[in-house]
């Protein structure tokens, strides 16, 4: 197996199987500092992760969706020791067909999803993250490696 596989096999069992991933998602904010840098605007979610991807609960209104329209590049970090470098992308409210399967993963993953999720509320939204880079640690060495710098566009892990 390669070190790409390696890592992915890591993701999987650390945030797959129906597991609920408590993350930090990081945005760019709308407001800039005194110098008129864009500062980092970071907070925590609640996201499953299946096929590479992670999907989260949120409402369209909020400022994290604001941001994302505006620049899709976001970075989560996990309690699983992974950081990683996605792209964020609206697949619209909750209840549309399209997303009947994710719905479905949320109400059985999410606890809370059945009282708070909101779904009647247009604003309910799917939040697709795409991971393209990042670094997973393996302090186990579980496959023989502490830390792997994964490229998930190219398929490759150094």
């Amino acid at each position: 197996m390669s070190k790409y596989d390696d890592a992915i096999k890591l993701m999987e069992e650390r945030c797959g199987n129906d597991k609920e991933v408590i993350m930090a998602l990081a945005t760019i904010s709308l407001s800039c500092n005194a110098v008129g840098n864009p500062v980092p605007a970071v907070r925590m979610v609640c996201a499953y992760y299946e096929d590479g991807l992670f999907y989260i609960s949120t409402d369209a209104t909020t400022n994290k969706i604001m941001q994302i329209e505006k620049n899709n590049e976001v970075s989560v970090g996990g309690l699983d020791w992974f950081s990683l470098e996605c792209e964020a992308e609206n697949l619209g409210w909750v209840k549309n067909e399209k997303n009947a399967q994710i719905r479905s993963k949320f109400k059985k993953i999410f606890d809370w999803f059945s009282e708070v999720g909101d779904e009647d509320n247009p604003n309910s939204i799917v939040l697709r993250v795409t991971p393209k880079r990042g670094t997973i640690i393996d302090n186990e060495r579980k496959y023989g490696e502490r830390k792997y710098e994964v490229d998930f566009i190219n398929m490759i892990a150094y």
